[in-house]
C-alpha cells in the first residue's frame, strides 16, 4: 500500500495504537527542544520525577526568549538552565546564539525524526522531513524522562504544490495562503503534508517559514519531504552525513486535500489581529508604516536577511520608519556580514539586535501608541506586541523591505522598478560556529543545580473530588489565545519559574479582576467559546489557572495543546454538548457537578454541570490514561504515585 512520508515517519515511531484517525496513540520521541520562557518550568518538573539523565537520542535547552536583564530574574533563570542542562544531559545553546527553531535546524535537525518542543513553533524543522510537535512543558518533561507521547492520531492533510514562486513572493506568502484559506482553526487534529512538483523550487529555509507557521492553523505539525535541496542545505552545514531520502510514495493517499499553484501567488498580508486575517498587500497599499522588524522566529534565515540587504544596499529607510532586524541566529548575522549586508544595513539607517525572539514574544520593541507594525512574526494577536490596542501587521521580507523604503504599505514587485530581483539562495557553505552551544557533560556527577529566589518549587496540588461547586469567574468568546489567558512580554515572563507570582496575571489583558476574583472563589470555572486556547504551547495558561483554583473549563472546542495542558494539571477540560447553552452561562454563576470522580473514572462522557434547576451537559473527550491524571489532580500527580504511563 503506498504511504506518505508522514505514515511512514509515525510508523517508525509507533509504541501503541492505530494510525486511524482520532485513536490515540503513542509515539517515541528522538529529540525534545526547549527554550528558556518554558524550559525553567519543563526543568523543574524534570527534576521532580527524579531521573538522574535525559533518555532522548538529543535534547537542547535554547536561550533566546527573556534576553532582557533589566534584573536578576532572567540571569538567575539563565544560572539555573546552564546547570541544569550539564546536570541532566542537554545541549544547552547560550543566549545571543539564536532563536530554537533556526539553530535546531542549522545545527540538529536530522530526516524522519520525530521532535517535541515546549514551544508551539517547532515545526518549523518541517524544513528538515522532521515531525516536529509543539506541547506543553510537562509533557516534554516526560518525554525527556523516557516516556513516551500520546495524542490523538491526527488526520493527514496533503497540500500538492505546483509551479514556482514569481519575483518578490516567497515562501511566507505560500503559508499566508494557507491561513487565508484555512483560517486558524482549518489545521485543527491534523498534519500537514506538502508535496508535488513545486517543492523542489523552495529553499529547506522556505519550508521551514511554512511549517513554523502552520502552528498558526492549529496544526499539530507540518513535514515536507527530504530531497536534493534538504541534502543541499545539510551539506551546507558540514552535516551532510545527516541526510536521507524521504518521499511520499507514488500514488499515496491523504485524509484531506489542497493544492497550491506556486506561480499564481502573490504578495499577502495579515492585518490586525489574527494570523488569518489575510488579504493582498496591493488592497491596503499607501497605509503609513511607524515601526518593520524582521526577523526572530521565523523569516530569519540568512535568504531572508540577506535579501532585505540587497535591497537596502545603496538606499534609506524612510525617516519615519523605525526598521528592526533580528537575526535567527549567530550563524545566520555570521554569514550575513561575510557576505557584506551588514554595512548596507547599518549605512540605511537599520537597527541591528542580537540573535534571539525579542519583539516575537513582547520582549522589547513595542510600538507606539496607535502605531503601525509590520513584522515577519508568526503572530500579532492582540497585545502580544507589548501594546494595547496594537496594529501588527504579518508579511514576507519583501514586503516589509518595501515598507521601510517607501515608507507605506507597498507591494514589493514595486521594487522591480528601482533594481533587479536579487534572487538571494542560501550559501553552498555556511560559516559554521559552535562555540555558543555547550555540549552535554559525559560526567555530570558533581555539577551542583544553581537556583536563584525566583525559583520557586512546583506548586502541589489535590486529587479531583466527588463533588464541584464553581463559580464563573469569566466567559469569553472565540478563539482567545494562550497570549490573552497568560500574557507574555518582559513584565511577565520572568516570573516563569514562580507561580504563585505569574498567576497574578492570567488573563490581566482581558480582565484584570480575574485573579482576584478566581481566589475569592475558590472552585473556579471559564467558560469559553470555539478554539480556546489557540496559539503558543505555554503550559503556565494551564498551570497558573489551576493555582488560582480554577478545577474546570467549558467551551465548544479546545486547541489541542492547551486541552492537553488542561489535563496535565487536573483541570477538567469539558465541550457544550449544545454549543446553544453557552448563551444561558453569565459570569458569577454557580455550575455545580456531582458524583464527579465515579464519573470520570466510569468513562462517562456526559458530565452533568447544574445551573440552578437547569442541567448543562459538558461532554469529557479524554483517554483512558488523561481520565486516570484528572482524578489524581494532574499527569505529575499520577507518575509520582507510581502509575508509570507506558515506556519505550
Amino acid at each position: 500500500m503506498a504511504k506518505n512520508i508522514t505514515t511512514k515517519i509515525l510508523e517508525a515511531h509507533l509504541v501503541e495504537g492505530r494510525l486511524t484517525p482520532g485513536n490515540e496513540i503513542v509515539i517515541r520521541i528522538d529529540h525534545t527542544l526547549l527554550q528558556d520562557a518554558t524550559g525553567t518550568m519543563v526543568m523543574l518538573e524534570f527534576m521532580a520525577m527524579g531521573t538522574p539523565r535525559v533518555k532522548v537520542e538529543l535534547a537542547a535547552q535554547y536561550i533566546d526568549h527573556n534576553l532582557l536583564q533589566t534584573d536578576f530574574k532572567n540571569a538567575d533563570d539563565h544560572a539555573f538552565l546552564t546547570s541544569a542542562a550539564r546536570k541532566f544531559g542537554l545541549y544547552l545553546s547560550k543566549p545571543g546564539n539564536g532563536v530554537s527553531h533556526q539553530v535546531h535546524l542549522e545545527r540538529f535537525g536530522v530526516p524522519g525524526k520525530i521532535l517535541l518542543g515546549a514551544d508551539s513553533h517547532s515545526p518549523t524543522a518541517a524544513g528538515l522531513a522532521m515531525i516536529a510537535i509543539g506541547a506543553g512543558g510537562l509533557d516534554v518533561a516526560m518525554a525527556m524522562a523516557g516516556h513516551p507521547f500520546r495524542l490523538p492520531c491526527p488526520r493527514i492533510m496533503g497540500v500538492r504544490l505546483t509551479g514556482r514562486l514569481s519575483d518578490w513572493v516567497s515562501g511566507k506568502d505560500v503559508i499566508l495562503e494557507m491561513l487565508r484559506r484555512h483560517t486558524v482553526r482549518g489545521g485543527v487534529g491534523k498534519i500537514i503534508e506538502y508535496y508535488g512538483p513545486g517543492v523542489e523550487s523552495l529553499s529547506v529555509t522556505d519550508r521551514a517559514t511554512i511549517g513554523n507557521m502552520g502552528a498558526e492553523l492549529g496544526a499539530t505539525s507540518s513535514v515536507f519531504p527530504s530531497d536534493r535541496r534538504t541534502r543541499e542545505f545539510l551539506e551546507s552545514q558540514g552535516r551532510g552525513d545527516a541526510w536521507l531520502e524521504l518521499a511520499a510514495d507514488p500514488g499515496a493517499d491523504y485524509d484531506d486535500h489542497d493544492e497550491i499553484d506556486l506561480s499564481s501567488l502573490e504578495p499577502l498580508i495579515a492585518c490586525p489581529s489574527s494570523p488569518d486575517n489575510v488579504v493582498p498587500v496591493r488592497e491596503i497599499e499607501g497605509l503609513k508604516v511607524d515601526q518593520v522588524i524582521v526577523g526572530s522566529s521565523v523569516n530569519s534565515s540568512f535568504r531572508d536577511l540577506m535579501t532585505v540587504c540587497r535591497v537596502l544596499d545603496g538606499r534609506k529607510v524612510a525617516p519615519h520608519v523605525s526598521f528592526n532586524i533580528n537575526p535567527g541566529s549567530r550563524q545566520v548575522l555570521e554569514n550575513v556580514a561575510d557576505q557584506g549586508g551588514v554595512v548596507p544595513l547599518l549605512t540605511s539607517g537599520a537597527q541591528i539586535h542580537q540573535p534571539g525572539c525579542l519583539g516575537c514574544i513582547g520582549m522589547g520593541q513595542a510600538p507606539g501608541t496607535g502605531q503601525v507594525s509590520l513584522r515577519t512574526f508568526p503572530r500579532n494577536f492582540p497585545g502580544r506586541s507589548g501594546t494595547m490596542n496594537d496594529k501588527v501587521y504579518l508579511c514576507s521580507p519583501e514586503t516589509a523591505v518595501a515598507a521601510g523604503v517607501f515608507g507605506v504599505v507597498t507591494d514589493p514587485r514595486k521594487l522591480g522598478e528601482l533594481m533587479p530581483w536579487p534572487g538571494v539562495g542560501n550559501p553552498a557553505k555556511y560559516l559554521v560556529d559552535d562555540s555558543s552551544i555547550i555540549p552535554p557533560l559525559e560526567d555530570s556527577g558533581e555539577v551542583e543545580i544553581v537556583t536563584g529566589p525566583n525559583i520557586i518549587p512546583l506548586p502541589e496540588f489535590e486529587e479531583l473530588p466527588d463533588d464541584l461547586e464553581t463559580i464563573v469567574v469569566i466567559k469569553v468568546g472565540d478563539n482567545i489565545s494562550t497570549d490573552s489567558i497568560m500574557p507574555a512580554g518582559n513584565k511577565v515572563l520572568p516570573f516563569r519559574s514562580n507561580i504563585p507570582a505569574i498567576s497574578r496575571f492570567v488573563f490581566d489583558q482581558v480582565d484584570p479582576g480575574f485573579a482576584d476574583r478566581a481566589v475569592e472563589a475558590g472552585k473556579g470555572i471559564v467558560v469559553a467559546g470555539e478554539n480556546y486556547g489557540q496559539g503558543s504551547s505555554r503550559e503556565h495558561a494551564a498551570l497558573a489557572s489551576r493555582y488560582l483554583g480554577i478545577r474546570v473549563k467549558l467551551a465548544k472546542s479546545f486547541a489541542r495543546i492547551h486541552k492537553a495542558n488542561l489535563v496535565n494539571f487536573g483541570i477538567l477540560p469539558l465541550i457544550f454538548q449544545n454549543p446553544a447553552d453557552y448563551d444561558l452561562i453569565r459570569q458569577g454563576d454557580t455550575l455545580s457537578l456531582h458524583g464527579l470522580r465515579e464519573l470520570v473514572a466510569s468513562g462517562a462522557e456526559e458530565i452533568p454541570l447544574n445551573l440552578g434547576a437547569r442541567v448543562i451537559v459538558g461532554i469529557l473527550q479524554v483517554s483512558e490514561r488523561e481520565r486516570k491524571e484528572l482524578l489524581a489532580g494532574g499527569a505529575l500527580n499520577y507518575v509520582r504515585k507510581g502509575c508509570h504511563i507506558t515506556r519505550k
